[in-house]
C-alpha cells in the first residue's frame, strides 16, 4: 500500500468519523454525566472498530455479507440495543456526578458501563462491518500480509474515530460545565436518548421490511 492510498483511506476515515451516528450520540450522552464516562464510551467504540477489522481480516465478517439472514438478525439486534440505550437515557434517572476526590475504583466503575455501551454499539452495527468488507479490500496490497494490513487500516480508523470522539466529549463537558444547568443537561440527555431510540426503531424496522 502506497502513501497516497493510505492518505486517501485516512480521508475516508475522517468523513466516516464526523458523520453523526450512534457512537457520537453515546459519547455526547455520557459526557453530559461525566467526561471520563464519555471518554470510556469513545474507547469502546474505537476498540469495536479494531475488532471488526480483526473479524474481516480472518474472514468471519464476510458471513454477514453472504448471508442475508445473518445481516438482518444483526441489524435487528443492533436496533433493539439502540432502543434500549435510548429509553435508558430518556427515562433513567441522571446519576449524580462523582466528586472531584473520587477514588480510582469509583471512576472505573462509572466508566465500565459506558465503555461496554460504546463497544456493543459498534460491534452490533452491521454498517461498520460492511464498511470494512467493501472499502478495506480496495486498499489491500496484492502481495504481503492481508491480515496485518487490515489491522493497520482498522487501527487507523479506530484512532481517527477516537480522536474525534474525545474532542466531542471535551467540548460537551466544557459546555455542560459552563451552562451548569441540570434542566438543560437533562433535556439534552433526553434528546439524545430519543434520537438513539429513533435510530434503533429505524434500523430494526428496515431489517423487518427486508424480510
Amino acid at each position: 500500500m502506497t502513501i497516497s492510498s493510505y492518505l486517501a483511506f485516512c480521508g475516508l476515515c475522517v468523513v466516516l468519523a464526523v458523520t453523526p451516528g450512534p457512537e457520537s450520540l453515546l459519547a455526547l450522552r455520557y459526557s453530559l454525566r461525566r467526561v471520563t464516562a464519555g471518554l470510556a464510551a469513545s474507547c469502546g467504540s474505537a476498540l469495536g472498530n479494531l475488532m471488526w477489522a480483526a473479524l474481516v481480516g480472518i474472514g468471519l465478517a464476510s458471513l454477514i455479507e453472504q448471508s442475508a439472514v445473518a445481516y438482518r438478525v444483526l441489524k435487528i439486534l443492533g436496533g433493539l440495543y439502540l432502543i434500549y440505550l435510548g429509553i435508558q437515557a430518556f427515562r433513567g434517572p441522571r446519576p449524580d456526578k462523582l466528586p472531584a476526590d473520587a477514588g480510582k475504583e469509583a471512576i472505573r466503575s462509572a466508566g465500565l458501563p459506558a465503555f461496554g455501551a460504546g463497544l456493543l454499539s459498534c460491534m452490533m452495527n452491521p454498517k461498520v462491518g460492511l464498511f470494512y468488507i467493501a472499502i478495506v479490500p480496495q486498499f489491500l496490497p496484492r502481495d504481503g500480509s492481508v491480515f496485518a494490513t487490515t489491522m493497520l487500516l482498522g487501527a487507523t480508523l479506530g484512532a481517527i474515530i477516537l480522536v474525534y470522539l474525545v474532542v466531542l466529549c471535551l467540548v460537551a463537558a466544557k459546555a455542560n460545565a459552563w451552562l451548569n444547568r441540570p434542566r438543560v443537561t437533562r433535556n439534552l440527555e433526553r434528546s439524545s436518548g430519543a434520537i438513539l431510540a429513533a435510530l434503533g426503531v429505524g434500523t430494526a424496522a428496515s431489517a423487518v421490511v427486508e424480510t
